[in-house]
C-alpha cells in the first residue's frame, strides 16, 4: 500500500474488521455453520471465471470451486489424475485419450461428462462459439498458441469419444501439454450454467469442487461454503471458507496475531521473524517457483527500443539491496526470467553485474549522455514475488538517478494495473509471475514470445518480439524429449540475456502464516491454495 498507515488507522481498520466478522476466525459460530476459515489477502478477486483471469487472488478462490482434468502431485508438479481418471497418448504424441471419473455432479446438479469437457474447450479455443463470452481467455492463448484460425494454435480438436471418454488431438506434439492441462485456468465449468449465461460465470461459477459460492461483496469478501455432494468422501473438512481484502500487509498481520483471522499471505518479510517467535503461529515458507521483473515495453517510442539503453539499465540495479532491505532476505537475486528450481535453467549465464559507472557509459554509447525521463508503473498491492512494489521502484529510481535517468512512479489498484500492462500502455513496469505447472515453456514462452504481446490480455508486457527466440520456444514446446527441450531453453535464455527486454529482479520464498490449529499443507512449488483437505483442531 502507498504510503504508511498511522497507528491510529491500524487500530480502527481492525476495529472495523472484528464487528464485520459473523465470526472470529477459526470458531463454530453461533448460527451453527461449524468451522470456518478466514483468509486475509492483499487484494480482491478480478473474476471468478478461472478461464478468464491470470492473477493469482483470483485462482486463490476459483481453485477452490473449480477442477481439472489433471492435477498436480502434492509435493511437485508431477501430474496426476483429478476429473480424469486415466489417460494415455498415441505413438505420435499428437492423441490425447482420458477416461473421465463417473458419478461427479456440477454445483448445479448437472453431470460431469465428456461433453461437459469438450463444451468448455470449445468455448475457450473458438472466438466463434456462441458461448466465448465474458472476456478473452488469456491463459488458453498463452498455453495452446493462440485460438481457433491462428498459425500457432496447437488444438486440431476436442471429441467425446463415449459419455466418459473425451480425445483431444493436436497437430503437432507439445511437450507440456499434460502439465497445461492441469492449470486451474483449464477448470470445467457446468454446460447448464455456460448456456445460461456464459459472461455471469464471472460472479456466479459452477465447478465440481469441494466448495461453492455463497456471496461476494466487492472489495471485501468471498464466503464459500461447503459442497455437501463432493465427489471425494469426507472432504473437505471445513464447512465454509471467508477471503477477506486487506490491503495492507501490517493491518493483515495484527488481525491475525489478534485472532481475527486464521490465515494470511503477503507476509511482510521482517514479520516472519515475529511469526516464528510466536508459538500460537506457524510460518509456511513458499518454495520460490516465481519471478518478480522489470519489464521494458520496447513498442514505447521511447529509449529502451535501444538495446543499449536496456542493457544500461540492467547494471543500474542493486538487486542485492532490495533483497535485504524489502525482503528482507527472503529472496535470491533473479539472472534469468526463471528460477533455477526449474529444469532447463542456464546455469552458465552470469547476471549483469551492479555497476553504474557501465551503466554511464552504454548510456552515452546509445546517445543518452545526458540521460532522459521514464514512467514506471509500480504495483500498490503487495504480491508474493514483490512484497512492497512501491519501495522496490523507489530503489531503482534513487540508483537510476545517478546515471541521468529521471524515473516517475505511478500506481494504480490491482485490477486496474493489470488492465492497464495487459494493454500495454506503460513504458515500463514492475511485475512478477508465480509458477503454473513446473515447465520452462511456463515462464520463457508466456511471458516473452511475441505470440503473447497479444493485447488486452498481454502476458508478454515487455512486447518484446524475436523470431530468433520464438523459433527456439516453438521448437522447444512440440519436442517430448527432456534433453533436447532443455537444451533449445538454455539457448533462449542467452537471447533474452543479451536482449534485455526485461530486469529480472527476484526469485522469493513468500511466507504464509497461519494459527497453529490451522492444519494442512501450504508450501508447494506452485502456490498451494488448494483448502480440501484443510482443517481447524482446536
Amino acid at each position: 500500500m502507498n504510503g504508511r498507515i498511522s497507528g491510529i488507522v491500524v487500530l480502527a481498520l481492525i476495529f472495523v474488521i472484528a464487528s464485520t466478522l459473523v465470526a472470529c476466525g477459526g470458531n463454530n459460530d453461533a448460527a451453527g455453520n461449524g468451522k470456518t476459515l478466514i483468509w486475509g489477502r492483499g487484494a480482491d478477486t478480478k473474476s471468478l471465471d478461472p478461464a478468464q483471469v491470470t492473477d493469482g487472488e483470483s485462482m486463490k478462490v476459483t481453485k477452490n470451486i473449480y477442477e481439472t482434468l489433471v492435477d498436480y502431485k502434492e509435493d511437485n508438479t508431477e501430474v496426476e489424475p483429478a476429473l480424469a481418471e486415466s489417460w494415455k497418448t498415441s505413438k505420435d504424441k499428437k492423441t490425447w485419450t482420458f477416461k473421465l471419473k463417473k458419478g461427479v455432479k456440477f454445483h448445479d446438479g448437472s453431470d460431469f461428462n465428456a461433453d461437459a469437457v469438450v463444451l468448455n474447450f470449445e468455448r475457450w479455443m473458438d472466438k466463434k462459439n456462441p458461448y466465448h463470452k465474458g472476456g478473452d481467455f488469456p491463459y488458453y492463448s498463452y498455453m495452446f498458441g493462440g485460438y481457433k484460425g491462428d498459425k500457432g494454435h496447437i488444438i486440431e480438436s476436442v471429441n467425446a469419444v463415449d459419455e466418459y471418454t473425451v480425445a483431444f488431438k493436436l497437430k503437432e506434439p507439445q511437450g507440456p501439454f499434460l502439465a497445461n492441462l492441469a492449470m486451474p485456468s483449464f477448470s470445467i465449468a457446468s454446460p447448464k450454467a455456460i448456456k445460461k449465461d456464459p459472461e455471469g460465470l464471472n460472479k456466479n461459477p459452477v465447478g465440481t469442487g469441494p466448495f461453492k459460492l455463497e456471496k461476494w461483496k466487492k472489495n471485501d469478501t468471498i464466503t464459500l461454503t461447503k459442497n455437501e455432494d463432493y465427489w471425494q468422501k469426507g472432504l473437505p473438512k471445513l464447512d465454509k471458507v471467508i477471503f477477506k481484502s486487506m490491503p495492507d500487509n501490517s493491518a493483515r498481520f495484527t488481525a491475525l496475531q489478534s485472532g481475527e483471522i486464521d490465515i494470511m499471505d503477503g507476509l511482510n518479510p521482517d514479520d516472519a521473524k515475529t511469526v516464528k517467535r510466536n508459538d500460537k503461529l506457524v510460518l509456511h515458507e513458499q518454495q520460490g517457483m516465481n519471478v518478480g521483473y522489470l519489464a521494458f515495453n520496447v513498442s514505447k517510442d521511447t529509449p529502451l527500443k535501444k538495446k543499449k539503453v536496456r542493457q544500461a539499465l540492467n547494471h543500474a540495479v542493486n538487486k542485492k539491496a532490495i533483497i535485504k532491505s524489502v525482503y528482507a532476505g527472503l529472496a535470491v537475486p533473479a539472472v534469468n526470467p526463471m528460477p533455477e528450481s526449474i529444469w532447463g535453467f542456464n546455469k552458465e549465464i552470469n547476471d549483469y553485474p551492479f555497476d553504474l559507472d557501465k551503466a554511464k557509459k552504454l548510456l552515452e554509447e546509445a546517445g543518452y549522455k545526458k540521460g532522459f525521463k521514464l514512467e514506471l508503473y509500480a504495483p500498490s498491492d503487495p504480491r508474493p514475488y514483490m512484497p512492497d512494489g512501491r519501495k522496490v521502484a523507489e530503489y531503482i529510481q534513487s540508483d537510476w538517478k545517478k546515471i541521468g535517468v529521471d524515473l516517475k512512479i505511478v500506481s494504480y489498484d490491482w485490477q486496474t494495473y493489470l488492465e492497464k500492462t495487459g494493454k500495454g500502455e506503460h513504458e515500463a513496469a514492475l511485475l512478477g509471475w508465480s509458477g503454473d505447472n513446473g515447465d520452462p515453456d511456463n515462464f520463457l514462452y508466456v511471458l516473452l514470445d511475441k505470440d503473447n504481446t497479444r493485447t488486452p490480455d498481454a502476458g508478454n508486457i515487455s512486447f518484446y518480439k524475436s523470431d530468433r527466440l520464438h523459433d527456439k520456444l516453438i521448437k522447444a514446446q512440440r519436442s517430448t524429449d527432456r534433453e533436447e527441450r532443455t537444451k533449445l531453453y538454455e539457448e533462449a535464455q542467452e537471447i533474452i540475456k543479451e536482449d534485455a527486454p526485461w530486469v529480472p529482479l527476484v526469485h522469493s520464498t513468500p511466507g504464509i502464516a497461519t494459527q497453529s490449529y490451522v492444519k494442512g499443507k501450504f508450501t508447494h512449488p506452485i502456490n498451494n491454495d488448494k483448502l480440501v483437505k484443510v482443517d481447524i483442531q482446536k
